[in-house]
């Protein structure tokens, strides 16, 4: 019964969580006011021993037979359905109260969000300690939890020394406060009487929690003139943000930000990692996004200052209490340490600085100088949960400061023990310092996990309470529900609660064999079979946990690394019975005798030095290069992987673990029909990439009639920039490493493992060895970037590829791929040779169902204006656009498209006719389609070939006509980027919108 009620308790509390940030639901005001987390949380607490009490009346009479006999018939009747009618109400009281709560916390959290962008001044309170460092040298920006207050619009740009009369006036205006002053504190920019009557006006006791960002801007092409004129200011620019990195916690100053909203759910599903960076935030209980314009060179003194905690009103100052003075006290010691590493930084090697980072993070917990690198190869190894303070960090170092508490009480005062228990002690130094390491960390869910199951045990052992470990976890996971529900919004959540129930429901039979050893063997021989029975335990117990882990690391993360059961075989061992004792034993050196613990250091970051080259050897061997398991993962699939562990999870012998066979059986079949379903329809995915101009999108089209051939993939790229210099774009912020392993990723969630061919749609100058057009003013050049083709060179490095189609001219596409074979050390690799993309190419299926075109790009033509290529794919089978969700790929739905008007189309043969056409527009001027227009718009007229349906897909940018829309007789029209095609809409013919 309790763990029926508590999944149901959760269940609800995730069900609304989920609804209510989809669909607004209506809620009482009354009770918004009234409720509140603390008290709804004992409430619950109440309930549930009340309920726990009631449960207890199912005990048996000691004397069941007198019992029986003088209780009536009916009486024993009514007091069982009394009974059953209790637990009944209870339980639902609890089901819906959780429900509400839920709803409340999203309420008051929605109430609270940042709704709308606004640039602003702000008194920025750094809360915690950094996310990750400014560093324009790795290309690393800065992201700080900070609380803001004082907020005024902001009419003009201020400079710091700006913000820094804005710092005097607040100190001065606190002083007088401090002092005893009867004086009111009034913000004023003292830059304009215009700001002056805003500082009146403004609504100063908003408060919000947001997440400050800061990132390195690429230069930008300047002329002389201007590049001289900014170079100054630019540099004092980059010179203040970087000492952003010195803001301690609790730090209060003035900051110009400019405000932003949480990213709305459309927002989140075009990422193309998939990480929903929405929930993340909001599990976090952040309010918004602020991009620092400019910051205060001072800073105002905090509340914890001794200048401000001696002086006798510093009550007036600040409402903080003492929990969360002593958090910032702790955060300050984490920076503190965080800047002992961060010491001579520039001068250490990346390999020494990366050894020094994650040293840092198993010590802290803080990973603000791990690099993507790095973190990358963790997650391939498998090992990245090692990189988080876990339960077993927490509980070691709590049992090693409750061995010397013990051993110095056994030696100094063993008369302590006439007073308290040595066991109590012992739970008591436990405790604290679970609870103030917890603290240390972060108090990020599995340290806080291991904190309160320490206290929850020892209390039912001290009150003599019958109750599991198994209980104690499922019910301390329902508390954190109820003290925070969106927790459940957090991975860490699930996969530290479930890690540990599964750890304690593991069952080894391997340690009866170990009394074999007691047999008459000699000393190596004994020894031999000990390290052999102990790696065959640690073996079973990383398979267990692998597979069982498995359906819950898929549906969070969308991927699984099959690296990590070999890696975490010996990495956990290494990590949990060296680095992390040995870390550990530093910090505490680090306390007494600095210089002792930059020694232990030393060895530690050189074992860590050590194991990412071993990682990267392994992680390189050709024989599990594609390690990843991708298989889209839903809560049907998780559902049925419950029930096949089932038998497993209950006690032994409560069901028969035969009975794993069916859901078992049930369970492959569903992870296969979803893999098939991915491939038996015909699909062009549109891949999000992050960057609006540039576009991915992949074709899937089954080979149902031929048996001896697999399904067909095509996978088109393109830069829809436009050529027109007068049109200003940003650049692209995307690297060729790190679009490449995206889409690398998007492919594999696909399953695709293989492609028939990438096309290029867009000319590069990277390729093109031909500058003849540089010599006509009227000439467009190429895409300078060398974006596109080196996707393709990297790609081919991953996965096979049979044909490679680039825009324009390719005369150095052998030079770069060669270079880039040797700068990887991949020359064993066969090198793809590059085709041109212009108009007349053709591509067919043997059995003629998939025909692919190339209606423009005219590469003989000096000028790259004309050599974008347009692709025509026909198919005698629909083809549907989906928008492709990396959170959820099962969940991919039709892009939006605008559905144009019958138009008159002639009536061809039917041996001529063609189900569906579905065009790839790649045009970045308008010459395209003026060129198509002279060339081959009357071949089309003569071609007698109609269209069932043909659709349109491309940039909202392009440069398409209605005229050829006309000739191309489009019915339905789709961009990338989601925003309407302005010809269309202006065309004459009616359009209706689609989904």
């Amino acid at each position: 019964m309790y763990w029926l009620i508590g999944s149901f308790i959760i269940l609800a509390m995730m069900g609304v969580l989920a609804v209510a940030d989809s669909t607004p639901i209506p809620i009482m005001p009354l009770f918004m006011d009234s409720a509140s987390t603390p008290v709804l949380t004992i409430s619950f607490v109440l309930l549930t021993f009340i309920l726990i009490l009631i449960s207890q009346f199912t005990i048996p009479s000691a004397y069941p037979t007198n019992s029986i006999k003088s209780t009536p018939h009916h009486s024993r009747f009514a007091s069982r359905i009394l009974y059953f009618i209790s637990i009944a109400i209870l339980a639902s009281t609890l089901l819906i109260g959780s429900g509400l709560h839920a709803l409340v916390s999203h309420q008051q959290a929605d109430d609270q969000k940042i709704t709308e962008p606004m640039r602003v001044q702000a008194l920025v309170h750094i809360e915690g300690i950094s996310d990750s460092v400014y560093d324009a040298g790795t290309d690393t920006g800065y992201r700080q939890v900070a609380i803001i207050s004082q907020i005024l619009p902001l009419v003009s740009e201020l400079t710091a020394q700006d913000l820094d009369k804005v710092t005097a006036e607040y100190g001065a205006g606190l002083n007088n406060s401090l002092s005893g002053d009867d004086i009111k504190y009034e913000s004023s920019n003292a830059i304009s009487s215009h700001q002056n009557t805003l500082a009146e006006n403004a609504v100063q006791d908003k408060i919000y929690r947001v997440l400050l960002n800061a990132y390195p801007k690429k230069p930008a092409k300047q002329s002389s003139k201007t590049n001289s004129q900014k170079k100054s200011k630019k540099t004092e620019k980059q010179s203040q943000i970087a000492d952003l990195n010195h803001l301690q916690p609790g730090d209060r100053l003035f900051m110009t930000l400019t405000l932003a909203p949480l990213a709305t759910s459309e927002q989140v599903s075009n990422n193309p990692s998939g990480f929903d960076s929405y929930r993340w935030l909001r599990s976090r209980h952040i309010d918004g996004v602020a991009n620092i314009l400019a910051t205060s060179s001072s800073s105002i003194l905090p509340s914890s200052h001794p200048q401000i905690q001696s002086n006798s009103n510093s009550h007036l100052l600040s409402s903080d209490s003492y929990l969360t003075r002593l958090r910032t006290a702790i955060d300050q010691g984490r920076w503190q340490l965080r800047q002992h590493f961060y010491k001579d930084w520039a001068t250490n090697t990346a390999a020494e600085q990366q050894a020094k980072a994650v040293t840092l993070s198993l010590l802290t917990g803080d990973r603000s100088l791990i690099n993507r690198e790095t973190k990358d190869l963790y997650q391939l190894a498998g090992i990245s949960h090692l990189l988080a303070i876990s339960g077993t960090h927490v509980l070691f170092l709590a049992i090693v400061l409750a061995g010397i508490v013990i051993l110095l009480a056994n030696r100094l005062y063993p008369a302590l023990y006439r007073y308290i228990p040595r066991w109590h002690l012992r739970w008591w130094v436990m405790i604290s310092a679970a609870f103030i390491y917890a603290l240390f960390t972060g108090f990020d869910v599995p340290a806080a996990r291991t904190a309160w199951m320490l206290l929850a045990i020892g209390l039912t052992r001290l009150t003599l309470l019958p109750v599991s470990t198994m209980r104690v976890l499922f019910a301390l996971a329902v508390l954190m529900a109820w003290h925070d529900p969106y927790v459940l919004w957090q991975a860490g959540y699930w996969l530290s609660f479930i890690a540990v129930a599964l750890l304690l429901k593991y069952e080894d039979t391997s340690q009866n064999q170990l009394l074999e050893l007691n047999q008459p063997f000699t000393s190596y021989d004994k020894l031999l079979r000990r390290l052999w029975l102990n790696f065959k335990r640690l073996f079973k117990l990383q398979c267990w946990l692998f597979l069982a882990l498995l359906p819950v690391t898929l549906l969070l993360f969308g991927k699984a690394s099959l690296w990590g059961l070999i890696v975490n075989l010996f990495a956990i061992g290494l990590f949990g019975w060296i680095i992390v004792p040995l870390n550990l034993l530093a910090g505490l050196c680090y306390l007494i005798l600095p210089s002792v613990a930059d020694i232990i250091w030393m060895l530690v970051t050189a074992i860590v030095s050590n194991l990412h080259e071993l990682i990267g050897w392994l992680t390189a061997m050709p024989v599990l290069s594609d390690a990843w398991l991708y298989t889209p993962v839903n809560a049907a699939i998780l559902l049925m992987a419950l029930l096949t562990l089932l038998p497993w999870l209950l006690p032994r012998g409560l069901i028969s673990r035969w009975l794993v066979l069916p859901p078992l059986s049930l369970l492959v079949m569903t992870v296969y029909a979803n893999q098939q379903s991915l491939t038996t329809t015909p699909t062009l995915y549109i891949l999000p990439t992050g960057d609006h101009y540039i576009s991915a999108a992949l074709l899937q089209y089954p080979v149902v009639n031929d048996k001896d051939a697999k399904n067909t993939s095509w996978l088109f790229l393109a830069d829809h920039r436009p050529s027109n210099t007068k049109i200003k774009t940003m650049p692209s912020n995307l690297t060729a490493d790190k679009f490449s392993a995206m889409l690398a990723q998007q492919l594999g969630s696909l399953s695709v493992n293989k492609l028939e061919g990438i096309v290029v749609q867009s000319s590069s100058s990277g390729v093109t060895d031909s500058r003849v057009y540089d010599k006509k003013s009227s000439a467009v050049a190429p895409n300078d970037s060398e974006l596109l083709p080196m996707i393709v060179a990297q790609l081919s490095q991953r996965l096979p590829v049979s044909q490679y189609w680039q825009a324009g001219r390719s005369e150095r596409w052998s030079a770069l791929h060669q270079a880039y074979k040797v700068t990887t050390d991949s020359q064993e690799t066969a090198t793809i040779s590059a085709q041109r993309c212009e108009s007349g190419k053709i591509w067919q299926l043997p059995n003629g169902n998939l025909t692919l075109q190339a209606i423009t790009g005219w590469s003989k033509i000096e000028d790259a204006s004309v050599w974008d290529c347009t692709v025509a794919i026909d198919s005698s089978t629909p083809i549907r656009v989906l928008k492709y969700q990396a959170n959820d790929p099962l969940k991919s739905l039709p892009a939006n498209s605008q559905t144009l008007m019958s138009k008159s189309k002639p009536l061809p043969d039917q041996a001529n006719m063609s189900q569906s056409r579905l065009i790839l527009n790649a045009d970045t001027h308008e010459r395209t389609w003026q060129m198509w227009s002279l060339l081959c718009s009357a071949d089309l007229t003569n071609s007698n070939i109609a269209m069932n349906h043909t659709i349109w897909l491309g940039h909202s940018t392009s440069h398409i006509s209605n005229e050829v829309i006309n000739q191309q007789q489009i019915d339905e029209i789709i961009t990338y980027d989601n925003k309407p095609l302005e010809v269309a809409l202006s065309s004459d013919a009616l359009f209706k919108e689609g989904d």
